[in-house]
């Protein structure tokens, strides 16, 4: 979760929906994670009149505490569940191509120390369907699962097949593995840098292929009234009502505290935290060769070592929570990543003051009382309920790569209980920024020229790499204004207004750590957040004690939420 916004005078930007205008739609979406704003872009595309809102900011649960993988699940064939494999991997396949500004492939290697351990526990696993005992697989086993997995995953050729490579091949790729693993295996799955700004671009989709299609951040559903869901703007305190033909509770881990304020009272979920460490060791770094490493602890838990932005993220854990209280990443859980690293790469030092970001959410698991945390299935399923006369369709489960299919699947729903059917299907449809992206060399050269002639170098590689083909319309945005680069970041000043007139952002927290990446990298100061503040104001309508109170909370939800260290600087209240 976010920090709480602070009400104030209404002096939102233009760009932002003002719901407490919209008093009739056809379906309302609560929740504005990645399953949320999928289903709201299909139902846009199909012409429903759709408004989402979300209580934070677009993607700052769940989605934002990702693993920033788009994969097809091994472990699911382990699991037995081939159907989600399937789908998983289709959908993955699909994302290269529809988005690949943002997902691209990623080499993931498995270190392995034995040959043929685990052989008859595994398909015995698959048949009961029982967690892991702790059996470190081996490299038979791994080469079974992978042969398996390509037959799913390279149908239409988007990933090379896997590798396994012995003791001698291994040392020569990665001198820095522990001497007693002695087998690796490498396969491919994808990787989404930043999985904050595929959200934001589904959202700009859905508000651009439908006039009727609005989605507003900040605004919070707090009961059912005659029928009509109330809702308030936690920016401006306006409270307002929406009757809807149907609700969509997209609520993920808090679906049951949602339903809950509409008059249902429900038990559907059992999430489980999920925590991750960013370091800044340009040793580990190299180490990982580009590799994401990707293995199990002798305790049965899954582990990942994944390069990232100039970075290694750490992770991942698996621990039951309370949905009602913030995620966050323990001492104890940042003990055990630390430990992580020596089971692979027992010569690179790594200490807590190499960590510059962690972060924690909590997973949209199906509750299931007698299932160990891994095992819980990441499939999905809609559940059904009429309040005050009004269908909601709650969205149980799910995971970040099949986000498309379940959007899919909700809208056939809803249109199904409209009346109403499917006009265009989004399994080819491009993603923001994907259209027309120019993969070779020269052809991004000419783009460039064509599009961000008068920017520096510098500034056409950033601002490529973060909006990929809407770059020109960011372009097009700063040329109509003063434009300053911000010391200290890759943004400019111009860049910020857009962020805030266009992408919705409303809160510092919003660009800091998911329009950029300013967060995740670390080594942000005080004078750098000043300065992104500063560029916020015009836009956002904030007096100098606002910005500084901007300032301040953001700090101190960095350093409270997020573990970032401000090296004795602080801002006085």
């Amino acid at each position: 979760m976010t920090e709480s916004p602070v009400p104030r005078p209404d002096r939102s930007p233009r760009a932002r929906a003002d719901v407490s205008g919209i008093d009739r739609t056809q379906v309302l979406i609560v929740g504005g994670g990645i399953n949320g704003i999928a289903t709201f872009r299909d139902l846009a595309l199909q012409g429903i009149d759709v408004v989402l809102v979300e209580r934070n900011d677009f993607s700052s649960g769940a989605s934002a505490a990702s693993s920033h993988m788009v994969h097809g699940g091994l472990r699911y064939l382990e699991n037995g569940e081939l159907r989600l494999v399937q789908e998983s991997v289709r959908e993955r396949n699909a994302l290269l191509t529809t988005a690949p500004h943002h997902i691209t492939p990623l080499p993931t290697t498995i270190p392995l120390r034995k040959t043929f351990s685990g052989v008859v526990s595994a398909p015995l696993r698959v048949l009961r369907h029982r967690p892991s005992s702790g059996t470190e697989r081996g490299a038979a086993l791994a080469k079974l699962g992978l042969a398996m997995y390509d037959s799913y995953s390279r149908r239409n050729g988007s990933v090379p097949a896997h590798v396994m490579e012995g003791r001698t091949a291994l040392r020569e790729k990665f001198p820095d593995f522990a001497p007693d693993i002695k087998w690796a295996a490498t396969y491919y799955d994808a990787s989404v840098g930043q999985p904050e700004r595929v959200a934001v671009d589904l959202v700009l989709d859905g508000t651009e292929a439908h006039a009727g299609a609005h989605a507003a951040n900040y605004v919070e559903v707090t009961g059912m009234a005659d029928g009509e869901v109330v809702v308030t703007d936690r920016l401006t305190g306006v409270e307002s009502r929406i009757r809807a033909d149907v609700v969509v509770n997209a609520s993920g881990p808090w679906t049951d505290l949602t339903n809950a304020d509409l008059g249902e009272t429900t038990e559907f979920m059992g999430g489980t935290k999920g925590s991750h460490i960013v370091v800044d060791s340009p040793e580990l770094l190299a180490a990982t060769r580009g590799h994401e490493i990707f293995f199990e602890h002798p305790d049965g838990r899954i582990v990942l070592i994944y390069p990232l932005h100039g970075r290694v993220m750490i992770g991942t854990s698996d621990i039951p929570v309370d949905p009602r209280e913030p995620a966050r990443c323990t001492d104890e859980e940042v003990a055990y990543f630390l430990e992580l690293v020596g089971l692979v790469f027992p010569d690179i030092e790594l200490s807590e003051e190499h960590i510059v970001y962690r972060f924690s959410g909590i997973r949209p698991l199906p509750k299931a009382e007698d299932s160990a945390p891994g095992v819980v299935s990441r499939d999905y399923r809609l559940e059904r309920a009429d309040v005050e006369g009004t269908p909601v369709v709650s969205i149980v489960g799910g995971k970040w790569t099949t986000f498309r299919a379940l959007g899919e699947r909700v809208t056939d729903e809803v249109l199904e209980m409209l009346g109403s059917t499917r006009v265009r299907s989004t399994l080819r449809e491009w993603i923001g920024g994907g259209r027309g992206f120019p993969k070779k060399d020269e052809q991004r050269t000419a783009w460039f020229e064509r599009h961000l002639h008068g920017l520096s170098d510098d500034r056409q590689q950033t601002l490529f790499a973060r909006y990929g083909t809407r770059a020109s319309r960011v372009a097009d945005y700063i040329r109509t204004g003063p434009d300053a680069e911000i010391p200290g970041t890759d943004l400019s000043t111009g860049e910020v207004r857009y962020l805030v007139e266009v992408e919705h952002a409303r809160r510092m927290s919003d660009v800091i750590q998911r329009r950029t990446t300013l967060a995740f990298r670390g080594g942000l100061t005080e004078a750098t957040i000043t300065a992104v503040a500063e560029a916020m104001a015009p836009a956002c309508g904030w007096s100098p004690p606002e910005v500084h109170e901007e300032v301040r909370r953001c700090m101190e939800h960095l350093r409270d939420a997020h573990g970032v260290q401000w090296s004795g600087q602080h801002v006085a209240p």
